[in-house]
Parts: structure tokens; C-alpha cells; sequence
């Protein structure tokens, strides 16, 4: 960010708190698009991304008295934006919202099958049909049991599809953690699938 850019937020800040509402307003307009896209990046849905986009503006409206500026006003906007969709995207995952989910860690400790090769390109028949709901549904069940941080980072990686980068960026990790924390969380869940199978 430009010297220009922070001395304009800098500016809009103290209009707001000497009383001057139309600066919150410039405050919306002038990052809106930006932290709209961010949040759309991560959630893939136009109307939870609006929705998102609203909250961050008013939680950042009700917090901006408090803000001491240690950060500049952007990462401190852009920081609530994320947070506000990454608890939108829990929300989802505790509702179920994702029926299917896509993971390249074998499908038990007893196998090196993964679920993605067992997703046909075409329609299954029935038979298969049912096979592949049934190892979505352990799948799922078997996340439910992992640590928050391994369902965490799985969920990121193999439902959201984020990259490696992507996640380190959210979660504020270095890649090498993030892809140590990926491995032991498939390890983790393959132990998982064993204990099912067994």
C-alpha cells in the first residue's frame, strides 16, 4: 500500500471519529470491491460473499473507536473479512452444507484407494452409487473425530481446494508448516478410516 493510500485512510479515520458519518460511508466505497472479492475467493458463493462483505463493514463500524492503528486500516479490514468467512465457512461445515467431499488420502490404512479415484467420470450405476455415498458418509464421519486443527487444514485443502500458499496466507503459517500439518492430518485420518474398517 501506497503513502498516499494510508494517509487517505488516515484522513477518513479521524473525520469518522470527530463525528463525520459520510466518512464511513467513503470507508465502504473505497474498499468494498476489494474485500468482496476476498471473501468470494474463499467461500465460491456470491450471496454468502455479500453477506460476509456486509458484516465485515459493520463489525469494522462498531470496532473502528478501538482501532490503535498497530497495522494499517486495510490488513486490519481485510483480517475481520477473513475471519468473518472462515466462521461463515464452519457454519457450513457443521450444517453439512458440503455433501460431497473430495480427498486424495486413502480411503482406510489398509488401502492406497483414494475417494477421488473412486468418483466416476459419468453416472454410476446404483450399485457404485451407493458404494461412493457410503465412503463419503465415513469420510465425513471419520473428520468429525480428527483435532479442530487437522479437520481445519483438511477441510481448506480438499473440500475448499485452496493451495498450499492460499492456506498459509488464512491461517497465517508458513508453507512448510502448512504442508507438515496437511500430512499429519491425512495420517491422521487414515488412521481413522482404519479404526472404522476394522
Amino acid at each position: 500500500m501506497s503513502c498516499k493510500d494510508l494517509t487517505a485512510d488516515k484522513l477518513l479515520l479521524e473525520r469518522f471519529r470527530q463525528g463525520d458519518e459520510r466518512a464511513f460511508t467513503d470507508i465502504v466505497h473505497r474498499y468494498r470491491e476489494q474485500i468482496f472479492r476476498r471473501v468470494f475467493g474463499m467461500l465460491k458463493n456470491h450471496e454468502d460473499a455479500e453477506e460476509v462483505t456486509q458484516d465485515t463493514f459493520l463489525r469494522a463500524r462498531r470496532g473502528l473507536e478501538n482501532f490503535r492503528g498497530d497495522a494499517a486500516f486495510s490488513t486490519w479490514l481485510y483480517q475481520i473479512a477473513t475471519n468473518l468467512a472462515h466462521n461463515r465457512y464452519w457454519f457450513w461445515w457443521r450444517r453439512g452444507r458440503h455433501a460431497a467431499v473430495s480427498l486424495d488420502a486413502a480411503t482406510s490404512a489398509h488401502s492406497d484407494l483414494t475417494l477421488a479415484e473412486l468418483l466416476p467420470d459419468e453416472e454410476p450405476d446404483p450399485g457404485k452409487k451407493a458404494v461412493t455415498q457410503e465412503l463419503v458418509e465415513r469420510v465425513e464421519a471419520a473428520m468429525e473425530r480428527l483435532s479442530p486443527s487437522h479437520r481445519e487444514i483438511l477441510t481448506l485443502r480438499n473440500v475448499r481446494d485452496l493451495s498450499y500458499e492460499e492456506i498459509a496466507a488464512l491461517l497465517d503459517l508458513s508453507l512448510g508448516t502448512v504442508k507438515s500439518r496437511i500430512a499429519r492430518a491425512r495420517e491422521a485420518l487414515k488412521q481413522v478410516l482404519g479404526e472404522q474398517a476394522a
